[in-house]
Order: C-alpha cells, then sequence, then structure tokens
C-alpha cells in the first residue's frame, strides 16, 4: 500500500470505531460482574512438568489431577462460558487406569519420562482439531451437528504421551476472528475482567488455562490466535515452526499446500517451563525435528527489538504500559534496536497470502456433511437482515478472496511475494540460529468484546510471523494499570524454538508469570 492508502485505511478503521464503540459499551453493559471462585485445591497450580515427575513416581495420582481440574471447571464455566463440549467421565477412567499401571511399575520410571512424558496429566484440545468423538463444528451452526470420526494427528500425539483429554474448547466460528464467540456456544470471557474479550480465536483455551481450569492446552495459530488469547490472559501461547507439528486434522481443512508453512496447531501453557514438555508431546514423529532439550546459555543469545512496527501510518500507537514492558524486557536482555523496513509490508503480504490459499474451507464450499453451498450475495443479504446462521467474519471472507483473486493485479501480487522472501530473509540473516527477536504481540491489553473489529489491522504485528513461517510465542511479562495481563512477542528462526522457551523462563523467572485472575472474596 502506499502512504496515502495506508492512511486512508487507518481512517476507515477510525471511521468503523465510531460504530462498534457504541456497541462494545452495550455488549459490555449486558455482562454482568462476575469474579471467579478462589482456586483452593494445591493441585491447580503444579506445572506439568512436576506433574507428570510425581505421577510416574506414585507420589500424585492423576485421577485426583483430574478430578481437581474437572471440578475447577465446573466452578468457572457457567462465568466464562469456554468449554464446547466435555468427556469427564471418560477422562477419570483413563486416569485411573494410568494410576494402576504405574502401581504395577511395568515400566521404569525413565521409560515412561521417554515414552509417555506427560503421562496422567490432564489436556485441553481447541474444539477445531479433531479428538474422536467430540464436537468439531468449528463453531459452525450446521443442520447435522459434525463430531470427529478420528483424533487429528496431533490429538493422537497428545494421547500416545499420556495426556487425559478433558474437553475441547470454544472458538469462532471456523477459527476467523481474533474475539471468541459463535452461534453454537456463545460468547467466551476474560478471566480477570468479563467485560473484557479473550481473543480468539483460541480463547476458549486461554480463560480455561488462565482461570486454573486447565493446565496445558493444544491450540491453532494462522494469525496469531493462540499468542493474541495467550497475551490477553497472561499465560504462555507458542506458533511452533512449521510442520514440526502436524497442520492437519482441523476445521476448516485447506489442500493449499502452503497450508502448513502459515498454519499450525500451538501449544498454551500457565507455566513457561510448560512449553518443551508440551511441544515434545504434540511433535510429528514424521516432521521437522526441534532440540527441545538443547541446553541454552542466555547470554550467548544475540537479542533484538523493535518497540512498534516502524512507520507504517496503519496501525494504532502501542499502549503506554506495554512500552514500558518491552523497554524493560528490552534493558533486561540488553537488546539492540533494529529497524526492520520491509516490515511495513506485514500487513499486506499476511493478508494477500492468506486469501490466496486454495480450496480453504468456509462457508462457500461444500462441507462433508453435505451442507449445501451459499453465495456471498445471499449470505451477505441474510447477514444484514438477521437472518443468516453464520457470524459477519465468516461472511465476509468470500467478499475479500474474491477482491485479491480477482482484482489486485498479478504484477502487484508478484511484487508482494518478493517482498515476503526478502522480509525473510531479512530476519533469517538477523537472527541466524542463536538470535531473538522482541515485539509486541497486539498494541492494547484485552479490550471490551468486539474492539477487535476497528482494530483489525493491528493484528499485522502477529500475523506477519505466520506468512515468514517463524515460530514466535507471546509470554506474560505483567499487569498494566488496569490489572490486565501484558504480553511481549518472541520470535526465532525456524527450528530454534527451544531458544524462545529459555527466553520466556528467563521472563517468568524475572517478572513472575501467570497472576491469578481475581477472586471472589471468601466469607
Amino acid at each position: 500500500m502506499s502512504w496515502a492508502i495506508r492512511r486512508l485505511l487507518r481512517g476507515v478503521m477510525h471511521l468503523f470505531s465510531w460504530f462498534v464503540i457504541p456497541y462494545t459499551y452495550l455488549v459490555s453493559a449486558r455482562i454482568r460482574s462476575h469474579r471467579l471462585p478462589p482456586i483452593e485445591n494445591p493441585l491447580l497450580q503444579i506445572p506439568a512438568v512436576t506433574l507428570a515427575g510425581k505421577i510416574r513416581t506414585g507420589q500424585i495420582k492423576s485421577e485426583d489431577v483430574v478430578s481437581a481440574y474437572i471440578e475447577r471447571c465446573r466452578q468457572v464455566n457457567p462465568i466464562l462460558n469456554a468449554i464446547v463440549e466435555e468427556r469427564f467421565e471418560q477422562a477419570l477412567a483413563e486416569a485411573r487406569q494410568i494410576d494402576e499401571e504405574v502401581a504395577k511399575k511395568l515400566r521404569t520410571e525413565e521409560q515412561m519420562m521417554t515414552e509417555t512424558p506427560i503421562l496422567g496429566v490432564p489436556v485441553t484440545i481447541k474444539e477445531s482439531l479433531a479428538v474422536k468423538g467430540m464436537s468439531n463444528t468449528g463453531g459452525r451452526k450446521l443442520k447435522n451437528k459434525r463430531i470427529a470420526q478420528q483424533d487429528s494427528p496431533v490429538v493422537e500425539q497428545i494421547r500416545k504421551s499420556g495426556g487425559v483429554i478433558l474437553l475441547v474448547s470454544n472458538t469462532p466460528e471456523l477459527c476467523l476472528c481474533w474475539e471468541t464467540y459463535n452461534k453454537c456456544t456463545g460468547l467466551t470471557k476474560n478471566p480477570y475482567n468479563v467485560k473484557r474479550t479473550v481473543g480468539g480465536s483460541s480463547g476458549g483455551e486461554a480463560a480455561l488455562i488462565s482461570s486454573a481450569a486447565s493446565l496445558i492446552g493444544v491450540t491453532t495459530d494462522i494469525a496469531g490466535s493462540s499468542r493474541l488469547p495467550a497475551a490477553f490472559v497472561g499465560v504462555f501461547g507458542h506458533k511452533p515452526s512449521p510442520f514440526s507439528v502436524s497442520p492437519y486434522g482441523h476445521n476448516p481443512s485447506c489442500e493449499d499446500e502452503s497450508w502448513g508453512n502459515f498454519f499450525t496447531p500451538g501449544a498454551m501453557c500457565r507455566y513457561a517451563e510448560d512449553l518443551p514438555l508440551l511441544l515434545k508431546a504434540m511433535s510429528d514423529p514424521a516432521g521437522v525435528t526441534l532440540s527441545l532439550d538443547a541446553t541454552v546459555n542466555l547470554t550467548e543469545i544475540n537479542y533484538y527489538y523493535m518497540e512498534n512496527d516502524g512507520p507504517t501510518g496503519l496501525t494504532e500507537p502501542i499502549q503506554p504500559d506495554i512500552q514500558a514492558a518491552i523497554q524493560n524486557v528490552v534493558n533486561h536482555f540488553n537488546a539492540e534496536k533494529v529497524q526492520l523496513k520491509r516490515l511495513i509490508w506485514a500487513l499486506d503480504i499476511s493478508i494477500c497470502k492468506m486469501l490466496r490459499m486454495k480450496n480453504i474451507e468456509t462457508i462457500y464450499t461444500q462441507q462433508r456433511d453435505g451442507q449445501p453451498n451459499t453465495t456471498v450475495g445471499k449470505e451477505l443479504l441474510k447477514y444484514f437482515c438477521g437472518c443468516s446462521d453464520s457470524d459477519l467474519p465468516s461472511v465476509v471472507i468470500g467478499p475479500m478472496q474474491h477482491i485479491v483473486q480477482n482484482y489486485i493485479p498479478t504484477s502487484r501480487l508478484a511484487f508482494l511475494d518478493q517482498q515476503t522472501e526478502l522480509l525473510r530473509k531479512d530476519f533469517l540473516d538477523l537472527l541466524g540460529t542463536n538470535g531473538v527477536f522482541i515485539y509486541p504481540v497486539f498494541p492494547n491489553t484485552a479490550h471490551r468484546h468486539f474492539s477487535i473489529f476497528h482494530k483489525l489491522v493491528d493484528t499485522s504485528y502477529m500475523m506477519v510471523f505466520n506468512t515468514l513461517g517463524f515460530p514466535a510465542a507471546s509470554c506474560m511479562v505483567g499487569l498494566d494499570r488496569e490489572k490486565l495481563p501484558i504480553g511481549v512477542q518472541i520470535v526465532a528462526s525456524p527450528g530454534q524454538d527451544h531458544l524462545i522457551f529459555a527466553v520466556a523462563q528467563e521472563l517468568e523467572r524475572k517478572y513472575g508469570g501467570w497472576v491469578p485472575p481475581p477472586a471472589q472474596q471468601q466469607h
């Protein structure tokens, strides 16, 4: 985009805010203020690394841990609305079986740690990832509810690694929004302030993990869907290196050969030390191998940063509390300030890349369950008449795809593809195999529900790393003046996820990590 077009788009977003902001206040006013019950069971505040060790040595029973998390889910879900479907009875039965196997000592502790690293640990899964026998609609309202007939590859790996799956969590329709709501389950709320968004599209996971109703969860990330919710609720959300985790078995699906470069299942944890453990449990045995057990010397890493996306003239200014938090992180690591000028193309290259993917499943494509096709014109009319079964992002993606695929000149698309490769090279040259990049996740902390609709361009802070195929994580670094969590983004070269994890653990040590959401006063 030229400077003039960027300013025009910024103006359009500002104009749109005149309509969106009153609506966000209306929604907020209709939500009754609630605080969560206090976290009373000490099992709920033990990292997965420690839990797994105690379960395989018989010091703690998996059944007790699973029971504790089931009880917590029942306490908080009426307030947060994060669960689509649970499998609590099956999970308890699996936990009992694990405890029996541990008691029989059929395997050594070392064998269990190697073969089943998360043995007996409860895990929650984003509903868009197939869990056999569970809802897999991707938040879509269908004539016949879609039930997963088999596990997605990443869920299969979680089971093989010993994880006990508790439930599937809420997501926006077809994962197409950074606000977690749909016409099946409804709106998921932020544990720190229910009048604020939990982000999206992995908002159900984020709400459960930060409220101590889950410990570790499998998310997805196509445009920041794991990182933004994590930032908004004060946990750790990681987008892995492409193809280190299988990208298949997801709804919506896509047949484009570049799908796995752009989209990946992600890892979300309350404690930074659990990130490598969860990613190890998720990893595709036939995929890209990561050095998750590599020893990292923090003093030998090269640290770089940008405090915003440069002179794009497009995104909102970074909130002062986030600016201060990033500066604290920069000072702690003595990071070098850089100016990657091609980041000016972040939004252009990301949007055009995503909307040109072939055969990505939307409401306009034939569904596996025989749902009839609809047309863009018909669905737009139905939506604005209040008759559509779909939400706004699902409706407008059709027109957006049509515009990008039919009205943007081939020469322009070729130029943007060239800028993508050049920016990718810029980052590879900068970071090498021993560098990390410190960057904002988003310009503000958790905003009111649906405010994202006038902040869509600000997602380029996250989306660009999907486009480039770089691993990235949102790391909790404190609270703002409204006691809402602040996240900072840490990026590394493909295959160097272990550097991000080492930095995440240091940030947790330095700034304290997860802070329990405000709880009801005990009487």
